[in-house]
């Protein structure tokens, strides 16, 4: 679900940690914005500053420098007060699940309606609701002990959505969770997404979650957004260092191929998922390449990612075959004449 209005601006934010010879810039300059309504996914390796920019989107976290707008509003100008208030509009869910031991599943539900002063019977009636939104409404007299992880989850999201918030940030929801469990929490998340019409934003290390369920990534490295735009565009198209990393971390070599082959790398961007290129070069032009790396995913039925390509020696057979891979729609090519090291 996509408009046009941003809900989340961040500008011009940093953060640091400590002072003098000893500080830590976890965040430097970082500008942003996220639409209403889109699942917008934030990434990096370790150490990149992901955790410490969620915490700052809710002022968990006060930037060193910089301004939060959520829905219009700048959190770094409230008061505590004001800022409790504010925070019932974006709320969170960690890889810990953090929920209370000694309460029930409702009454874990229950927990922010009570602080926001919402009478006893409405707010077990809200959470009886929201835990039949996530799947577990046979659970609510459940202690979260009596759960698996994929349930503590759903518990938390229910206890996220109580105050209905606008934004919901998802710092590393899924990375304490199994392949299978994770990709039904995603599923979930897209679900009310989609129902509630409700802002995810997604902080998490792993790749795999940011094609499932994200419509736009920006990508951190040492604290600055080094990426930002479209997931099928960055994934088919990365520009940076440090996207590439991400996307393709096993990176592709033509290392094997003699000094003077001509070695090229494709791109996909965006076509039809898994097309049968090589093969379709074979069997057209009669010309026949070395697959020497390829790192390609399907992203929503799209093909997306690089393969790198040993052309054949006879300067006019190499020709028909960069001919042919260059009238393919969705993919570009280019020869890569420095990776004998």
């Amino acid at each position: 679900m996509r408009v046009s209005e941003a809900i989340i601006q961040i500008q011009h934010l940093s953060k640091t940690f400590g002072g003098g010879e000893d500080a830590v810039h976890a965040l430097e300059d970082i500008s942003l914005e996220i639409q209403q309504g889109e699942i917008f996914g934030i990434i990096g390796l370790s150490g990149a500053g992901k955790s410490t920019l969620v915490r700052c989107m809710n002022l968990l976290e006060r930037p060193t420098a910089g301004t939060v707008l959520v829905d219009g509003q700048d959190l770094t100008s409230l008061s505590e007060k004001e800022l409790r208030l504010a925070r019932r509009k974006i709320t969170m869910i960690f890889q810990g699940f953090n929920l209370l031991m000694q309460r029930t599943c409702l009454k874990n539900v229950c927990f922010p309606m009570e602080i926001a002063g919402v009478p006893s019977a409405q707010a077990k009636k809200r959470a009886g609701e929201l835990l039949e939104l996530v799947g577990l409404g046979e659970k609510a007299a459940a202690y979260p002990a009596q759960l698996s992880g994929g349930q503590k989850q759903r518990v938390a999201i229910a206890r996220a959505l109580a105050t209905e918030p606008k934004v919901l940030l998802c710092d590393e929801a899924t990375s304490a969770l199994d392949p299978t469990t994770t990709v039904s929490i995603l599923g979930l998340l897209k679900e009310l997404n989609h129902r509630l019409g409700v802002t995810v934003v997604v902080i998490t290390h792993q790749m795999s979650v940011i094609e499932e369920i994200c419509s736009r990534v920006a990508i951190l490295d040492g604290g600055s957004v080094a990426e930002m735009g479209e997931v099928q565009e960055i994934f088919s198209n990365p520009t940076t260092d440090a996207a590439r990393r991400l996307v393709y971390p096993g990176g592709v070599s033509a290392v094997q191929m003699p000094e003077s082959a001509r070695v090229v790398r494709i791109s996909f961007n965006g076509g039809t998922a898994y097309d049968p290129l090589i093969a379709s070069l074979a069997i057209d032009c009669g010309v026949k390449v070395n697959i020497l790396g390829a790192d390609t995913r399907n992203v929503g039925g799209k093909a997306v990612g690089t393969m790198l390509l040993g052309l054949p020696a006879h300067p006019s057979e190499a020709a028909k075959a960069l001919s042919y891979i260059r009238a393919q729609k969705n993919i570009t090519v280019e020869e890569v004449p420095d990776y004998h090291e």
